[in-house]
């Protein structure tokens, strides 16, 4: 699950990331972001209209000095929710494309004929939550696919039965005040996982005669008991002896540790495979917190405290502490989506978003390489007692509820089981079709596909999130930008790219 910040507040941070999360490479342009926007004032295509204007979200540098200059998009000082664009520059800051869901530009007027308070009413009523109250409302433009309305974006937050966190954005149509659609940004993935990761090391720091989860290696990631509570950051843990637990769930520090080394692993994946240097690439940690509410059996990133949270699960229903390898590069690779492609939460944008933590959870996996728990193209194998997996990546429709192929009624689904499409694109690329020592699995269109291997297929997706993709892509727009990130990789005459093109036709995307 991942939880995202209340929009009124976003623009800061990401301000700072972008100054933060450039990289240095061969005489890059020097100002990206001004040539950007003048890039697309003076080309077709770019949605570029009079009353717009642009902010900086962040740019990444490639080793040949090319750019790609990521930003928010505004009509007349009003957020365009699904404007955002990259532009792409070569090293001599000449403009080589653009990456964008926007079918065209908006032109409306920005006079709402509903109140706030109304909006405000219609919003409340959308939420399941208990305790519910707004938390935050504000006009932007809804631009989803070729059409643009004005409408206003009403944070609801309250908590749910099971105490998991709300934070439901609803857009309600600021004309007809009829609600035009709504994601949660507290992300729920469901579920628990063996607190039992083997004997590991975790990054400490002594302070005061004792020792502290404080990982200074890693940015500073420190791991907190909530004992039980739903807010704050609970107790750092500490030792004398600079051990953490015993095994056994008796012993608190215990699931600590399997949270403080899942987030150490997590960080080194991404630092080591992708050169990424922490979940906003700016070298700052996040932090965890473990013992969250009562037989919780849930876990959840939470972009507004940088942070992610871990439930006990429920022994007497077969659910162990949700600190699992997997889990935890699932949860802080929500934190990674949240800042490059910024993928909604919703439709088809949400499956991708889903898919790409459970894909990078996977790797987090393989990466760690714990005979405790190996990798395999299972999610959430550890977290029930009777060993069934939350997930499958070679057929993800053995759960009973995820889509093994694309149609229309896709983006009606659940965002946890619409990512079995790209959960399965993703097996086809790495594995290939048929039987392997991974699982079995079909294709939608008969086709058989030989699989390049996961570490090119996660390369591939890693830049297709980070450099292509924006808040709205759906499953054609990820076809595209996974097929320029292959020609970026390994040039576009190459067996990468054909089986990119062969493994998304053998899941129905086109």
């Amino acid at each position: 699950m991942r939880r995202t910040p209340v929009i009124l507040s976003g623009l800061a941070v990401a301000a700072l990331v972008a100054a933060a999360g450039a990289t240095a490479a061969a005489a890059p342009p020097a100002d990206p972001f001004a040539r950007a926007v003048g890039h697309l004032r003076s080309h077709s295509g770019t949605q570029y209209a009079a009353g717009q204007t642009f902010t900086l979200r962040g740019v990444a540098t490639d080793a040949d000095g090319t750019q790609h200059v990521r930003m928010h998009r505004y009509y007349e000082g009003l957020p365009v929710l699904g404007g955002d664009v990259v532009v792409h520059l070569d090293r001599a800051g000449a403009y080589r494309g653009a990456s964008q869901t926007l079918a065209g530009a908006p032109r409306l007027d920005r006079t709402p004929r509903v109140s706030a308070q109304a909006a405000a009413g219609a919003a409340l009523a959308a939420s399941t939550a208990g305790s519910r109250a707004v938390a935050g409302t504000q006009l932007v433009v809804d631009a989803d696919g070729a059409a643009a309305a004005l409408a206003y974006e009403v944070v609801v937050s309250g908590v749910y039965a099971d105490s998991t966190p709300s934070e439901l954005h609803v857009l309600v149509d600021a004309t007809s005040g009829r609600v035009r659609d709504s994601w949660e940004a507290v992300q729920a993935d469901g579920v628990g996982h063996s607190f039992h990761s083997g004997d590991v090391a975790v990054g400490t720091v002594l302070s005061g005669g004792t020792y502290q989860l404080n990982d200074a290696a890693r940015g500073g990631h420190k791991t907190y008991d909530l004992n039980g509570g739903t807010s704050g950051t609970g107790t750092l843990f500490t030792s004398t002896a600079n051990v953490f637990g015993d095994g056994t769930l008796a012993n608190r520090a215990t699931t600590g540790a399997d949270a403080h080394y899942g987030a150490a692993m997590t960080w080194d994946f991404y630092k080591n495979t992708f050169g990424r240097n922490g979940i906003r690439n700016d070298g700052v940690a996040a932090y965890s917190r473990v013992h969250y509410s009562s037989n919780y059996v849930n876990a959840f990133w939470d972009d507004s405290c940088f942070c992610m949270t871990y439930g006990d699960g429920n022994a007497a229903q077969g659910w162990t502490p949700l600190t699992s390898l997997d889990v935890a590069g699932h949860e802080m690779s929500h934190g990674v989506t949240s800042n490059t492609a910024g993928l909604r939460y919703s439709g088809e944008s949400g499956g991708l978003n889903e898919a790409t933590s459970d894909i990078f959870g996977t790797m987090v996996e393989f990466y760690a390489a714990n005979a405790n728990d190996p990798g395999d193209f299972l999610i959430g194998e550890e977290l029930r007692t009777n060993g069934t997996p939350l997930r499958y990546m070679d057929k993800p429709s053995k759960d009973g509820a995820s889509a093994d192929c694309w149609s229309s009624s896709v983006k009606r689904l659940d965002v946890h089981y619409s990512s079995g499409v790209a959960n399965h694109f993703f097996y086809l690329l790495s594995v290939g079709s048929g039987a392997s020592s991974w699982g079995n699995s079909p294709t939608c269109n008969g086709s058989t596909v030989t699989g390049i291997g996961r570490d090119k297929a996660a390369a591939i997706w890693y830049r297709a999130l980070t450099v292509y993709m924006t808040s709205r892509t759906a499953y054609s727009g990820a076809r595209t930008a996974t097929l320029s990130a292959a020609a970026d990789l390994y040039g576009s005459a190459g067996t990468e790219y054909s089986t990119v093109a062969a493994a998304w036709s053998a899941v129905s995307v086109s």
